[in-house]
């Protein structure tokens, strides 16, 4: 009896019963934009590019080596005889000869590479964070910012690379020396090349991370704060081989501009690319163009997971200090 008045004295005509909650699905949102400073993008940016320069080093110093013709030491196209033969006649060290304009030259490339990502992303992008077309072309104004910094310094470390200490002393003397023999615009003898490999190679790289990302989440949606490490790692892995095996003929074409004359290289009348190109076929055929892309592959695929997964831990810190400082949490 009193539950059933209890029941008649609640009951209402006026209130409707609420149908259950159809099965929810979280959706899917990536923000159009992180909402940083300049100078964070610059330092994340900074950050990362150091960190996967340094890590991958040892790779791209077989791929120079590789990729470069003539009398040089390593003639094989083989990854193990490459590397065999720079151990044998260096060591250990002759994989980190070079490291030091690496050092130099990726920090502020990349600075400059992420933040002016960033910034184009936001400003083409039209508020759509999934827009592929936005990502890709401002990952080509990235490159060309990005590689007017980094161009002279990559070419002192490759120069450094193909050496055997005999060449060169070290990143000042080989600075000098080029200075001195060749004049300033050696430093930018490939930079057209860089370019125009850079160019497509940072197209397909951020337009396939940014939709392998998004796919990723869209996997495992309720993980994806757990494991958004993996998840940008991953996507950045998968962006990273496809873009170079793209661009692996102009990544030949540059190395060979960026070592003529060194160690025995051949050293070109015209720095022309398509002039450079025919002088590769005839002397190696087209497999000459495609020199060094398993070594790309293997340095591209994990730098860049290195890359984003560092990146984007940099930035989720920057967003947290933020966070912090407007709460009042950090005064």
């Amino acid at each position: 009896m009193a539950t059933e008045a209890t029941t008649t004295k609640f009951h209402n005509s006026d209130f409707r019963a609420v149908p259950p909650p159809p099965d929810y699905l979280p959706e899917i949102t990536v923000a159009p934009h992180d909402g940083l400073h300049f100078w964070q993008f610059m330092i994340a940016g900074s950050i990362a590019g150091c960190v996967e320069h340094m890590a991958m080093f040892p790779v791209d110093t077989v791929k120079t080596h590789m990729q470069a013709l003539g009398s040089c030491p390593i003639k094989s196209v083989g990854v193990r005889h490459a590397l065999r033969s720079v151990l044998k006649s260096e060591g250990l060290p002759g994989l980190y000869r070079g490291i030091g304009a690496m050092g130099l030259g990726a920090g502020p490339a990349h600075a400059v590479y992420f933040s002016v990502y960033e910034v184009c992303k936001k400003y083409f992008s039209g508020g759509d964070p999934n827009n592929s077309a936005a990502h890709a072309v401002s990952g080509v104004f990235a490159t060309v910012a990005s590689d007017a910094v980094f161009t002279p310094m990559d070419m002192v470390k490759q120069r450094l690379q193909l050496g055997n200490g005999t060449a060169y002393r070290g990143v000042l003397d080989c600075v000098k020396k080029v200075l001195k023999e060749e004049g300033f615009g050696a430093f930018y003898a490939s930079y057209r090349t860089t370019v125009l490999m850079n160019a497509p190679f940072t197209a397909v790289h951020f337009a396939t991370y940014e939709a392998a990302k998004r796919g990723l989440i869209e996997i495992s949606p309720e993980s994806a704060s757990d494991e958004r490490v993996m998840v940008h790692a991953t996507a950045g892995a998968l962006a990273g081989a496809s873009a170079a095996v793209v661009t692996t003929p102009l990544d030949v074409v540059k190395t060979q501009l960026q070592c003529q004359g060194v160690c025995g290289c051949d050293r070109f009348k015209s720095t022309a690319i398509r002039d450079v190109i025919k002088t590769i076929v005839q002397k190696d055929g087209y497999k000459g163009l495609m020199r060094g892309w398993i070594p790309r592959i293997l340095f591209h695929a994990p730098a860049a997971a290195i890359c984003w997964s560092t990146y984007e831990a940099a930035k989720s810190f920057f967003q947290e200090l933020n966070a912090c400082t407007e709460s009042g949490t950090i005064t």
